[in-house]
């Protein structure tokens, strides 16, 4: 993704939490209440599926030997679906899938086509284009940069401490500090 494409999907992720009454979040709050933004902004519904429970989304995808969905998107159902089985094993990659469904329902929302996340193409296919720009949004939503910058600060830098403030795995906040603090923080 080009700079132009980033910054426009960083504006979008500061728009939505720019929007969000009071009453969900106060702008400051940490970690970000992404599925209650989810629920009371957008009227999704999130669901916890269990793995062999989530073929029955309309259009399911055929899946590869040993691949999974950490999430999708149902625009026609008004929800998103978490891979259960995920969401147990890392409650943090439950709270980025979140966002990263939010993402594609800001971003790339037409009509009512269902969106599939598969694990490996989320982490890793750098040439999902959608894929990428659903990631930086779940990013910029659960990891303000203005917020980023000034945890990072109180924190002396500390790492760990700063995934448990913003509810993030360590994947996530390791992309996400060398995108919002500059070097030397």
């Amino acid at each position: 993704m080009e700079g132009e494409e980033l910054e426009r999907i960083e504006e979008r992720a500061a728009q939505v939490l720019a929007e969000v009454p009071d009453w969900i979040w106060d702008g400051s709050s940490l970690p970000v209440p992404v599925e209650a933004i989810a629920d009371s902004c957008f009227s999704l519904l999130v669901r916890d599926v269990e793995p062999d429970e989530m073929v029955a989304a309309p259009g399911f995808p055929t899946l590869d030997e040993g691949a999974s969905l950490s999430g999708l998107f149902l625009p026609a159902d008004g929800q998103i679906w978490v891979n259960a089985e995920e969401a147990r094993e890392w409650p943090p990659r439950r709270r980025f899938t979140i966002g990263h469904e939010l993402g594609h329902c800001v971003l790339h929302q037409d009509g009512q086509r269902s969106l599939f996340c598969r694990h490996g193409s989320v982490d890793a296919d750098a040439s999902a284009a959608i894929e990428q720009e659903a990631n930086h949004f779940a990013a910029a939503l659960l990891m303000p940069p203005e917020l980023m910058r000034h945890h990072y600060r109180a924190t002396n830098g500390n790492f760990d401490a700063m995934c448990r403030v913003f509810g993030s795995s360590q994947a996530a906040m390791g992309r996400r500090l060398h995108q919002a603090v500059p070097r030397g923080g």
